[in-house]
């Protein structure tokens, strides 16, 4: 009967304690989160992703206190793999025999090594390739056998032939040449075994938007927090054999723009070369911390279908917080502090190998406000409304519909594309008579158009097939234009083209673009992919082709794309905001945004959305396109105006006057 009043007793005890030690926090740090020390001694915890999403990039910001309120020191460790030496081989030779290329080489390396890199300049081949070593270069063992090599025109390659670890002097490796011509071997790279590794933690992640474009698969990995040290990533696929180029790329913000930036690229492949058991690499290294949330994967699959990727496995390293803890109990973490610089403590209690440390269990509670903080903007110190712009000279506007307040994103659609200036100078986004700050996102992403497609057939150009294809939208920034052909075999040049007037109303050809298309029954892809030289000034577009002598092509599936843009930007509760554009002698804005633009990316978006375009101006005559009906109207026009003119002039010239009647 007594152990329950106790029990409540205790309970009733710790709850006094920890807010005692609450109280005490410092109120300029907005987060904290709490764990419990059983006992004294030196600590060293792995700090959970919430943290550091909630700290700024370099851990600046974080804190440390007892359930007394004293700071206490600490120190930050972030292990990283030891780097591999990598030099090139002392010695190198090579014999091209019958049926195989055997390349010789001595190590020079007198440390272990696991792997080699092979340098060729062959452009596209797939080789098996058998590892023997030897320390005097007479007798040898197999280290490795089976080990693919290749190269594709897609990009992917694999040139690098890992084996069990050795201190042999000599190397030989034999390629295959039994099905398919020797390649050149120019050189090679040994590869000494890593010193040591690094510990990672696996990130819980989830494939948030999947974008499919010719040639090209573009992944968003949301990793659910912010500056991770991530490792590599490993594709989850059920494709049986592949072989595919990837490139990691995070947002970067540069001259108030955010643009893609590479920080990452390897292949992955799974390979079954004939006689040999399958082999695979489904890791990508990176080793690269990510300032943003999201990660994106480029996957380029040139002419193969695209890659079925079910998951995607993220790797981070972990980051280390070691502090003596003097007496057991609460402790907190905390952060969020824009504006404090790194402590600097006295570590001399601290002054030992950190690597010797274990590592202790913790259970960091989650992220938490500090009580003692004033509760936080979203976005804070990010100002909402800019200066008043008069939008007179603006013809276009769209109503702008937010669905929640803080961090929002719009994608512009072909309206806003096709009406605003290429590099956007011109878009303002209002509430009210006031701008309000947004940052640009140009994105990997492509976005799909389908044209109107009609054929036809010139009695004067039997040999010619030709497609009409016509854009909603003149001025539409469309940089592929992607078919489908349903005949087996051919090869055929293809010329992309407009008919442009002139402010006369004579017309011209522009030429957008122009490829060869070759076509075989055991080709894997039956589409054609042709870049645009530039962007198209109307809507209705011309793709022909000379058929020569052959029956004419057949195509179907016509598809442009455009690139993907963004605005990112804040928004209060309730507002009604509007996007202005279309004022080709609009300065781009000069906003203060960039420097929170982290922030923006760092943040949970929502999806705003664009209305109905409202025309704001009458196009001018020399916006309005001049064909079919135009140009007749126009030529009419300037007919009538011909005759009138005519008409006058012979009114204001000088009648001939009549010769007198002869006498």
């Amino acid at each position: 009967m007594k152990r329950r009043p106790n029990n409540l007793l205790c309970a009733w005890l710790l709850t006094i304690a920890v807010s005692a030690g609450a109280s005490n926090l410092p109120s300029d740090y907005e987060h904290e989160q709490q764990f419990t020390v059983s006992k004294p001694g030196l600590m060293k915890i792995s700090l959970p992703a919430e943290t550091l999403n909630a700290a700024r990039p370099g851990l600046e910001d974080l804190r440390l206190y007892d359930d007394v309120g004293n700071e206490i020191p600490y120190i930050i460790e972030r292990p990283t793999p030891s780097p591999k030496v990598v030099r090139a081989a002392k010695s190198f030779s090579v014999s091209l025999n019958l049926a195989n290329t055997v390349i010789t080489l001595e190590s020079g390396i007198a440390q272990p090594f696991d792997a080699v890199t092979l340098e060729t300049p062959a452009p596209n081949f797939i080789k098996s390739v058998r590892v023997e070593d030897s320390t005097d270069g007479i007798k040898w063992a197999q280290l490795a056998q089976g080990r693919p090599i290749f190269r594709q025109r897609s990009g992917a390659a694999n040139l690098k032939i890992s084996f069990p670890t050795t201190v042999s002097r000599w190397l030989r490796f034999t390629v295959d040449d039994s099905r398919s011509a020797p390649i050149p071997i120019t050189g090679a790279q040994v590869h000494a075994a890593s010193g040591g590794s690094a510990p990672v933690e696996t990130v819980p992640v989830t494939i948030s938007e999947r974008d499919e474009s010719p040639g090209q698969t573009r992944l968003a990995i949301n990793l659910g927090a912010v500056n991770l040290d991530v490792a590599r990533l490993e594709i989850q696929t059920t494709e049986p054999l592949f072989m595919r180029q990837i490139s990691i790329v995070v947002p970067q913000v540069s001259d108030n723009t955010i643009h893609e930036q590479v920080i990452g690229q390897g292949s992955i492949y799974r390979v079954a070369v004939e006689g040999q058991k399958p082999s695979e690499n489904l890791y990508v290294p990176l080793e690269n911390s990510v300032p943003s949330r999201e990660l994106i994967l480029l996957l380029k699959n040139g002419d193969s279908p695209p890659l079925p990727v079910s998951s995607v496995q993220v790797l981070r390293r972990p980051v280390y917080l070691v502090f003596l803890g003097r007496d057991p109990g609460i402790f907190y973490l905390l952060t969020g502090n824009a504006h404090c610089d790194f402590p600097h403590y006295d570590l001399a209690a601290l002054n030992m190998d950190l690597k010797s440390v274990a590592v202790s269990p913790a259970d960091i509670s989650g992220v938490a406000d500090n009580p003692n903080f004033h509760t936080p903007d979203v976005l804070p110190g990010l100002e909402i409304s800019g200066t008043p712009l008069d939008t007179s000279a603006w013809k276009f506007r769209k109503a702008v519909k937010i669905s929640d307040a803080g961090a929002q994103q719009i994608e512009l659609d072909p309206d806003v594309l096709a009406h605003a200036n290429p590099d956007f100078a011109d878009l303002r986004l209002m509430h009210g008579s006031n701008q309000i700050p947004y940052i640009v996102e140009r994105t990997s992403i492509s976005r799909a158009i389908v044209p109107s497609v009609t054929t036809t057939s010139d009695a004067k150009e039997p040999r010619t097939s030709r497609w009409f294809l016509r854009l909603p939208q003149p001025n539409l920034p469309v940089m592929r234009l992607a078919c489908v052909a349903t005949t087996p075999l051919f090869q055929r040049d293809l010329h992309l083209y407009e008919m442009v007037a002139d402010d006369r109303g004579q017309k011209f050809e522009n030429n957008l673009g122009e490829a060869n298309w070759t076509q075989t029954p055991d080709s894997k892809s039956r589409e054609f992919d042709l870049a645009l030289d530039q962007s198209p000034q109307t809507t209705s577009l011309i793709l022909d082709t000379d058929n020569g002598d052959n029956s004419p092509l057949q195509l179907e599936q016509f598809k442009f794309f455009y690139p993907a843009t963004r605005i990112l930007f804040k928004a209060a509760p309730g507002e009604e905001l509007s996007l202005y554009y279309g004022n080709a002698n609009a300065a781009p804005p000069r906003y203060d945004l960039s420097l929170v633009a982290g922030q923006l990316l760092s943040a949970d978006k929502k999806a705003a959305s664009l209305t109905d375009e409202e025309p704001l101006q009458k196009p001018s005559w020399h916006e309005t396109e001049i064909t079919g009906n135009a140009s007749y109207f126009f030529w009419g026009v300037l007919a009538l105006v011909v005759v009138v003119l005519l008409i006058v002039i012979s009114r204001l010239l000088p009648k001939a006057t009549q010769p007198p009647p002869p006498s």
